[in-house]
């Protein structure tokens, strides 16, 4: 139950501002689907409410996490488009497993979300009980999982952990 009145503050919060019109047609509105979105998915947004109670988890996601994050979206942007404009750079695309210490669920779905909307990479499948993700990688630059793990996880992961594990 907590988590459906987390994730109900939380999708309001995010209605606000995306509707940016404080008038109260919006605000009806934005409690209706906010409403409707913490009853359907609830039980899926978090299992540890009180994780999200410690102010400096709040703190690594925008210091550490957000700018990691759109470094990496930065760099994969400018690499992708170079494979796109010189066609014969050679890449070489394959499955990879690579292994992960997150636990949690919402750590997972972080975890595999950040992989997944950085260029070059996307997220296939997630083994959550050995904590193996499958991913999908533009240009394969090793042949074992620790070094997939260290190239594409490990900048990731060390942030995540402190946030939500």
């Amino acid at each position: 139950m907590k988590s459906r009145i987390v994730l109900f503050f939380i999708a309001f919060f995010v209605w606000c501002l995306l509707s940016w019109i404080p008038d109260w047609q919006h605000l009806i509105i934005g409690v209706l689907v906010a409403g409707i979105v913490s009853f359907l998915t609830g039980d899926l947004f978090i299992q540890r409410p009180h994780i999200l109670k410690h102010p400096l988890r709040y703190w690594y996601f925008l210091t550490w996490y957000l700018p990691v994050f759109l470094w990496q979206v930065l760099k994969a942007n400018i690499d992708v488009a170079y494979r796109v404009i010189h066609p014969n750079l050679p890449i070489n695309p394959g499955i990879v497993k690579v292994k992960t210490l997150l636990k949690s669920d919402t750590a997972l779905t972080f975890l595999a979300n950040s992989i997944t909307l950085t260029p070059g990479t996307l997220t296939v499948d997630i083994d959550r009980d050995k904590g193996i993700l499958y991913i999908h990688w533009i240009d394969v630059k090793a042949k074992d999982v620790k070094e997939h793990t260290r190239l594409i996880v490990e900048r990731f992961e060390n942030i995540l952990k402190k946030i939500f594990d």
